[in-house]
């Protein structure tokens, strides 16, 4: 179940608070208003935005707000509810075999697992399985590669573009020395568009492209153990020889809690 991620938008409004309460404890509102300068704002924008559409395909540019999208929501997936719903499986195909479990995986929400499931319940060979859920899993990390991959690539354009603006406002500087009235707004420009394009490195693009990168690994290791899981309900294993099996990807805080949970469980059932 996907949730909207707090961490992201806190993050962000931390960075750009600390930012504006930095400027304006000596300079006062007047102060923060000397940091706000359209033409630096749109050197770095425009050329950024004119980098990316050389650098990639319109189609994945497209994708964009799908990438935003996911760097703000979150998939709470835990590894103990996936090793509960296997257990459970295991225990109906080795009891009732594989076939009754076609009315049970279409109660499991996650896709993947129900594809594995039903080519278990197929007859496909474990190797197959393997390779088809293998060849999702990596067709899945390179849909994810190319929406990181511009996200990294503007956290590189956005400071050359702040030092290209850097450079331009020293031109236009050193071409008007001897009329001091330019000199301000030039220096402004040389160096207002620097802090904007570290700002939007720094502070968005590289460490959305940080978050997406962790996002991935996650949920590459819980397919993992989905494929697993699958092989191991399709060739009729005991369900706690499972268990212990599926238990190897658990942390031992996350081991103890699951333990926890099934003694719990087993001393209602006692008391019942």
């Amino acid at each position: 179940m996907r949730k909207f991620d707090m961490l992201t938008p806190a993050g962000l409004m931390v960075g750009l608070a600390m930012l504006i309460f930095g400027i304006m404890w000596n300079g006062g509102a007047d102060g923060f208003l000397s940091f706000v300068d359209p033409s630096s704002i749109l050197i770095v924008l425009g050329g950024l935005i004119a980098g990316l559409l050389v650098s990639f395909p319109l189609k994945d540019i497209r994708h964009m707000p799908t990438v935003f999208k996911q760097v703000f929501s979150s998939e709470e997936q835990s590894v103990g509810e996936l090793i509960g719903i296997f257990v459970k499986l295991s225990e109906r195909a080795r009891r009732e075999g594989l076939l009754s479990l076609e009315a049970e995986v279409g109660k499991v929400e996650d896709s993947f697992i129900r594809k594995g499931i039903y080519l278990a319940v197929d007859g496909i060979e474990p190797d197959v399985i393997t390779d088809i859920m293998n060849a999702e899993i990596m067709a899945m990390e390179e849909r994810h590669r190319k929406g990181r991959s511009i996200l990294e690539r503007a956290g590189e354009y956005a400071p050359a573009w702040g030092m290209i603006g850097t450079l331009i406002g020293l031109v236009l500087m050193l071409k008007n020395l001897n009329d001091p009235s330019t000199l301000g707004p030039n220096m402004a420009i040389a160096l207002l568009t620097t802090l904007y394009g570290s700002l939007l490195a720094n502070l968005i693009f590289l460490p959305m492209a940080a978050k997406l990168t962790l996002k991935t690994e996650k949920e590459v290791f819980i397919k993992e153990i989905i494929i697993e899981g699958v092989i191991g309900v399709q060739s009729g294993q005991n369900p706690k020889i499972l268990e212990e099996k599926l238990s190897a990807f658990l942390s031992s805080e996350e081991r103890r809690e699951l333990e926890g949970a099934v003694n719990t469980g087993e001393a209602l059932d006692h008391e019942a």
